[in-house]
Order: C-alpha cells, then sequence, then structure tokens
C-alpha cells in the first residue's frame, strides 16, 4: 500500500467496508495542505482593497515644546 501511494495512486482505506481515508505520498499531501491554507493578509493587501474613500486631514497646529 505504501509502495502504491509513494508512486502517486491514492490508496483508498476502509472501515467494515466503507472508506475511512486515504493514503497519498508526501507530494500530494503537500500539494493538498497547500492548497487549502489561506494567504495571511497584510496591511498593504487591506489598504489597497479598502472600500473607503476617506479624506484624513492634517492638524496643522503647532507643535508642542518638548523636554529633553
Amino acid at each position: 500500500m505504501v509502495d502504491e501511494a509513494a508512486n502517486g495512486d491514492f490508496v483508498t482505506i476502509t472501515r467494515h467496508g466503507k472508506p475511512a481515508a486515504v493514503l497519498v505520498s508526501v507530494e500530494a499531501a503537500e500539494a493538498a495542505k497547500k492548497a487549502l491554507e489561506k494567504p495571511k493578509p497584510n496591511f498593504g493587501d487591506f489598504l489597497l482593497t479598502f472600500p473607503g474613500g476617506v479624506d484624513l486631514d492634517r492638524n496643522s497646529s503647532k507643535m508642542r515644546d518638548v523636554d529633553l
């Protein structure tokens, strides 16, 4: 069974005559896992897809003095 899966075949494993699992090659399992992963959104993607239209104005008041 392992040799069949390693050669690219899907091997169905049954329990009481009903399909319970499938044995696949490592490559097929990794490809399936990658296909199921959702990409993590980043802030740049958020900004590019933001439907807003928000107009932000800069506060032009005088800056306060800072004691260093």
